[in-house]
């Protein structure tokens, strides 16, 4: 099991335990109670922290799902008296398309993501569904200043870059929690991935 533990504050250790808890024994059976006597803590110390397990859960994975959007494209925003070394610096279509193919693939690696697909998949339905997440937020701020550099410095073809990036996450949701199905002794993951970063590179081409 990955470690994921953290040392900067008191809540990232009540975090950790709720992390191990739902690996364990996944979301159901994981307790406020059991979060605390596995930090080391009393009740009311997680209590006045969150008041329920969703209030938890939400700050868990944004936290889980935040560290790996952190290692995803480097903004340099591009100006209009932008450099040679600027836009040389700025996303292009392939840069986008490896990131999103890297989370992606983070996503389907993650112990947290694939135990609660797993084993409690209605945690991950109104992220469909009904709402969008923390999270699935700081992916489209990412992906929107990427864009808006690389639409800065003439890489990437015009468009409101709050709607391409929605798009783009809106094509990778299908890439991160149904890829299993379409693999198969004809088209495996990578083929898939490839295909991934051909559509987002394309798209983004000027």
């Amino acid at each position: 099991m990955t470690s994921h533990r953290h040392n900067s504050d008191p809540r990232d250790t009540y975090l950790d335990a709720a992390r191990e808890c739902i690996l364990d024994v996944g979301w159901r059976r994981t307790t406020l109670t059991e979060v605390a006597r596995r930090a080391g803590v009393s009740r009311m110390t997680i209590y006045r922290a969150w008041s329920d397990m969703p209030a938890l859960l939400g700050d868990l994975m944004t936290r889980e799902w935040g560290t790996l959007v952190a290692s995803g494209v480097d903004v340099k925003q591009a100006g209009s008296e932008a450099t040679d070394a600027d836009v040389a610096a700025s996303p292009t279509p392939d840069a986008i398309a490896d990131a999103v193919v890297s989370t992606v693939n983070a996503l389907r690696e993650n112990e947290l993501f694939t135990r609660i697909v797993e084993l409690d998949p209605e945690l991950i339905l109104p992220y469909l569904l009904a709402r969008r997440g923390r999270s699935q937020e700081l992916i489209l701020q990412v992906l929107s200043d990427a864009i808006a550099a690389g639409q800065a410095a003439g890489l990437i073809t015009d468009g409101l870059p709050q709607a391409v990036a929605r798009g783009l996450v809106l094509a990778a949701h299908g890439f991160v929690l149904s890829a299993h199905t379409m693999v198969d002794d004809v088209v495996d993951q990578s083929a898939l991935d490839d295909e991934l970063h051909a559509l987002i590179s394309r798209s983004l081409a000027p």
